[in-house]
């Protein structure tokens, strides 16, 4: 049976757009850091640096041993957005896409009478990246009966690969993969599978349907059984826990001075991103990581809000009162969210124009350009608290432009 869906993957995303971009990187080993310094790590390592071992959250010092002439780069995060529009630009040429899930993920629902050349067009779309943005752009690109047998299939040949898992080859087909290979199964997922004596992909696929509701204690463990078999699901509406933004401090904002102003830019950010997903927010978590001491953490309760203005306010009170002498890193977590459709604006004239105020920021900055608007204790900070791109995130940082008109979905096969 032809699939129903491709989903791509970009390999080594940051660190193949460095070596686009800069060709003297092409080639050799790439690990990209959110900041210059020993001390940190690895976001994103280049398969040049993967040969010698050096992989996501290997530290910078250990990297420069393990990997001859390895190339150490800072971070752009907002190139590697504009890049990642100018990506799904390209393949929107051969397909709509159905869901962008990261800056490195996107996934294509296909038609009836497109699904017998399935494997034409995840060609074409490896071949419109190449083409449009640049060959050391790779993607792997899995095709599957399931939104998530699709994504598994890209785990199956990397870099640059091409797999396609038909029905009528299931579950052997999975067998090669190691548990962590499939979606869903971390790292305590697969400690609770080695107490039940499953250690293969292989035995988790003998596993009846009641036996895995058991293991995973619901549904979530029958919806597995089902995709693992081929069974094209519905997916399930997710509700968001938290929002959140964190960031490593440059050697000169590692007092507490340079982390409030830190703390704060990434407020704005958080808050503005919790308004854009449609939610409310009742808890603020705020916490400083230090070098030799404890993580300093502190949290407070709120009114059910939205306002950029109350949350500083919460925010400031919990930092002055005790601040850590020496933070390297820090970060803060907007908790207990609540959607917009559980909620209602304001009743109280002051809290109301808090409200008013926040959206109508949002829509400036969205028409205009990021930050073209901004509270006043933002102001100087443009230093601080520069955007980071977390993975499993789809990116968010707005430049501003123009509506674009939507394509056809007829297209040449």
């Amino acid at each position: 049976m032809p699939g129903k869906y491709i989903f791509l993957d970009m390999n080594a995303y940051f660190a193949s757009v460095e070596q686009q971009l800069r060709p003297e990187l092409r080639g050799r080993p790439v690990c990209v850091v959110p900041l210059e310094a020993d001390t940190t790590f690895c976001i994103a390592a280049s398969y040049e640096a993967r040969f010698y071992r050096v992989k996501t959250g290997t530290r910078v010092r250990e990297a420069r041993r393990m990997a001859p002439n390895l190339a150490v780069v800072e971070a752009r995060p907002r190139v590697y957005v504009e890049v990642h529009r100018r990506i799904l630009e390209a393949v929107e040429r051969v397909l709509p896409v159905e869901e962008v899930l990261s800056i490195d993920e996107m996934r294509f629902a296909l038609m009836k009478n497109e699904r017998p050349h399935a494997r034409a067009l995840a060609l074409e779309l490896k071949a419109a990246i190449r083409r449009e943005v640049g060959p050391w752009l790779r993607a792997s690109a899995g095709i599957a009966p399931n939104r998530y047998l699709a994504k598994v299939a890209t785990e199956l040949e990397k870099p640059d690969g091409l797999v396609e898992i038909r029905e009528e080859d299931l579950p052997e087909a999975l067998w090669p993969l190691a548990l962590r290979d499939l979606h869903g199964i971390g790292r305590r997922m697969e400690a609770r599978l080695h107490r039940h004596g499953i250690f293969t992909v292989r035995q988790l696929t003998q596993l009846s349907c009641p036996a895995m509701r058991r293991i995973w204690g619901g549904v979530v463990g029958e919806r597995l059984w089902r995709a693992l078999r081929g069974e094209d699901l519905p997916p399930v509406p997710t509700r968001r826990r938290s929002v959140g933004h964190s960031h490593v401090l440059p050697p000169e904002l590692r007092h507490p001075e340079g982390a409030r102003k830190t703390l704060v830019r990434l407020l704005h950010k958080a808050a503005a991103r919790l308004r854009r997903k449609g939610y409310w927010t009742r808890h603020l978590t705020v916490y400083a990581t230090q070098m030799h001491a404890p993580t300093w953490v502190q949290g407070t309760w709120l009114e059910t809000t939205q306002d950029t203005r109350r949350l500083l306010n919460a925010l400031v009170r919990l930092w002055d009162e005790d601040p850590p002498p020496e933070p390297f890193k820090v970060g803060l977590v907007l908790e207990h969210l609540v959607p917009e459709r559980d909620t209602s604006p304001p009743l109280w004239p002051e809290a109301r124009r808090g409200y008013r105020l926040a959206h109508a920021l949002d829509r400036i900055n969205a028409l205009y350009g990021p930050d073209t608007v901004y509270f006043a204790g933002m102001h100087g900070l443009d230093y601080a608290g520069e955007d980071r791109i977390a993975f499993g995130e789809v990116p968010q940082i707005e430049v501003a432009q123009k509506p674009q008109p939507r394509r056809s979905r007829a297209r040449p096969v």
